[in-house]
């Protein structure tokens, strides 16, 4: 079977998504679909059911976590394995777990019996502490810190250097992770 990668969206998270996958050395080719731009891309977002045969993998890149989320959805029901990208200089937790389309820069943490869920964004040098849930297409930027035993809401966001944390922690609780 093919290492190909096809990555939905040329964008700024695009080219994230491009180098990441590069440094995963783990892809035979990498290619984009986007209706924007036909200098790189090989094709529109409406070919992505004409090349499942040519690309087995697949990446969503878009900013917005709805459409990242739908798109995803659509990759699935296409037969396509949605990507999980990490970059080696990233530290991921054995007893941590990150689910389909997420992608994870450059000296990120993912610390131990955390949950990272579909579509989410973890930037560069952010820190998720031990025991914490992740829910569906959140976005957590650059230097920013998820406190110890957090429960994520789906598509929250945090700014660049924002330590986040709920309001009551979830104080000896575990997440189960191996589903």
């Amino acid at each position: 079977m093919n290492k190909n990668l096809l990555i939905i969206g040329t964008g700024q998270y695009g080219i994230v998504a491009k180098e990441i996958a590069e440094s995963m050395d783990c892809f035979d080719k990498i290619d984009f679909l986007d209706d924007n731009n036909n200098e790189i891309a090989i094709g529109k977002l409406e070919d992505y059911e004409k090349l499942t045969v040519s690309y087995r993998y697949a990446f969503v890149a878009f900013d917005d976590s709805y459409l990242r989320l739908k798109w995803i959805q659509k990759l699935e029901e296409s037969c396509y394995i949605v990507a999980i990208l990490v970059h080696p200089k990233a530290y991921i937790s054995p007893s941590a777990q990150l689910m389909k389309g997420t992608i994870v820069e450059p000296m990120a943490v993912v610390q131990a019996n955390t949950v990272v869920a579909i579509g989410c964004i973890i930037s560069a040098g952010a820190i998720i502490k031990h025991n914490c849930f992740i829910s569906d297409v959140c976005y957590i930027a650059s230097n920013s810190t998820i406190a110890s035993c957090t429960l994520m809401l789906a598509g929250t966001k945090t700014s660049c250097g924002e330590t986040f944390k709920m309001e009551k922690e979830l104080e000896g609780y575990s997440f189960e992770v191996g589903m």
